[in-house]
């Protein structure tokens, strides 16, 4: 095998005994590995655009004429392509992702239910079992990510009809997770390196997926390793076992935090008026299929950039604008503020295969009904937030309701309950403040709601959900101890009008709620004045 020129030019310098020679040859090596990895992680980003529109169109076919042998293996490729690519920006990215208190088992089944998806799994028996369950700190995406890939990784072990297990138990005070196969085993040649990338004992396997689970469980500080198949008591014993060490509760420091993904939302029937709708994506391929998908029950117009979307929208209005974030040109943000301004009551999706922080806070201040990642897990999802939208069943953001100074405050701290209760006053604004639910809205609806309460995946959504009651169409500001895009996004759909961290000082606080609210048009054209 030829030895790439710089790695040439660092062994030569090393048996020459030249160390500024070695050191120029090192950071050579260093920034062409760097920048392969990266080109790399592009041209794999750029697969997905055509990945999702034959993902897209497989599943549209398939309702038309069942999912039948063929259509299935075709989607299975896919998804194992899909897969592909994200094991390997996994491991090229250098940024750790946030974390919170997340339930292990909750992801675990979450993991479990995508398994049961792929057609190659219907083959397999898999069982969970757990002892209790498990609250660690970690990222919830990222762990459903490392249970699916030690499950994938144990099928693909196996031949014919056979039987994976999941446990959950402790080791002591700490979680830890078992998966165990009854395949062929792991080769001997391959055992001491299994976890590198590229290294793989079955045919169908790409050596990505355990290289993938060995960076998730390093970044939440537990241990992964290949075990003895006598720790599990069945019979007969399994072949391969696989164990996820995770740290006792309290040894690790919080980080921040992480919102589960939403449920997909239960999709209404068509809407019976012919209504518009404007894609815009510099991909032919993706305009296709939202025409393809949306055709039948709206017009949908299409635009390859903003500036042609926005001569569409100078000529008539639409009812809903779907437009990527990364355009040629303006971007999507951009074509979202300006058809605001053509129409202040302009609703937009937005889309986009790079998400950030910044940019879903962007959206939710803008009043972006949502924020669809690509590439799309299931097209069929997607249509239902189409039509949701299309009819109007996505909540829009308001300003603040005219002839109420009453701002409704969802707060179970007494701390930030001050500080929120100072920086309304400031504002002229009179702070109602609930430390528990209440049981109706009140007759007089208030001028606006702030939610402040606990944001983890098992009270974020009841919090807005409560705020939504109680406001009856005011906007909602939230009110988080970490802004994570988990928890914007969750905020975005809820129809919040913008997020703010929680220790913000009341000088500060109201500064921002002003913004925030001022920002939001309200039904009479005012503001806060």
């Amino acid at each position: 095998m030829d030895i790439p020129a710089p790695l040439a030019h660092l062994l030569q310098a090393l048996e020459a005994g030249d160390l500024p020679a070695a050191k120029a040859a090192a950071a050579e090596l260093q920034r062409t590995s760097s920048g392969s990895t990266q080109l790399a992680a592009e041209v794999l980003h750029e697969l997905r655009q055509p990945l999702l529109g034959v993902k897209a169109y497989t599943q549209l076919l398939s309702e038309e004429i069942g999912m039948r042998g063929p259509l299935r293996q075709m989607l299975a490729q896919v998804e194992r392509m899909e897969q592909i690519i994200s094991d390997f920006t996994r491991l090229a990215s250098e940024r750790p992702a946030p974390q919170q208190s997340v339930s292990l088992m909750t992801h675990v089944q979450a993991a479990a239910r995508s398994f049961g998806l792929n057609p190659d799994s219907s083959r397999v028996t898999l069982q969970v079992e757990a002892t209790e369950d498990f609250p660690i700190q970690g990222n919830g995406r990222l762990l459903e990510q490392l249970t699916l890939n030690l499950l994938n990784n144990a099928r693909d072990a196996v031949s014919g009809p056979a039987r994976v297990k999941v446990v959950l138990t402790r080791e002591g005070t700490s979680p830890v997770m078992y998966v165990a196969d009854w395949g062929s085993g792991v080769p001997e040649a391959v055992r001491s390196h299994l976890f590198e990338p590229y290294v793989t004992g079955s045919k169908r396997g790409t050596g990505l997926g355990l290289a993938v689970c060995k960076r998730i469980a390093q970044e939440h500080h537990a241990r992964l390793e290949l075990v003895s198949p006598s720790v599990l008591p069945d019979q007969p014993p399994p072949t391969t076992v696989f164990r996820v060490l995770f740290p006792a509760p309290g040894t690790v420091p919080a980080a921040h935090p992480a919102r589960a993904s939403s449920p997909a939302p239960t999709a209404p029937a068509p809407s019976t008026s012919r209504r518009r709708m404007l894609v815009v994506d510099d991909e032919d391929i993706i305009r296709s299929v939202f025409k393809d998908l949306m055709g039948r029950e709206c017009e949908v117009l299409e635009a390859a950039n903003a500036e042609e979307a926005l001569a569409h929208l100078k000529q008539r209005p639409v009812d809903l604008i779907v437009t990527d974030k990364n355009l040629p040109g303006l971007s999507g943000l951009e074509l979202a503020q300006q058809a605001r301004q053509l129409d202040p009551d302009s609703r937009v999706i937005l889309m986009t295969g790079y998400p950030s922080l910044v940019t879903a806070q962007q959206a939710l201040e803008l009043g972006l009904l949502d924020y669809l990642l690509k590439p799309f897990d299931d097209i069929r999802e997607v249509r239902a937030k189409l039509r949701e939208a299309l009819a109007g069943a996505i909540p829009t953001r308001r300003g603040l309701r005219p002839g109420s100074r009453r701002v409704d405050v969802l707060d179970d701290s007494p701390t930030s309950a001050r500080q929120l209760t100072e920086a309304l006053s400031r504002l002229g604004l009179e702070a109602r403040v609930h430390t528990t639910a209440p049981g109706e809205p009140a007759a007089e609806p208030p001028a606006a709601v702030v939610v402040s309460w606990d944001f983890s995946p098992a009270y974020g959504r009841q919090a807005l959900e409560l705020a939504r009651k109680l406001g009856q169409g005011a906007p909602i500001v939230v009110l988080a101890e970490y802004l994570s895009q988990e928890m914007m996004l969750e905020a975005l759909r809820a129809g919040a009008s913008g997020c703010l961290p929680r220790e913000l000082e009341a000088r500060e606080l109201s500064h921002e709620l002003s913004r925030i609210l001022e920002q939001a048009p309200s039904p009479s054209g005012r503001g806060l004045g």
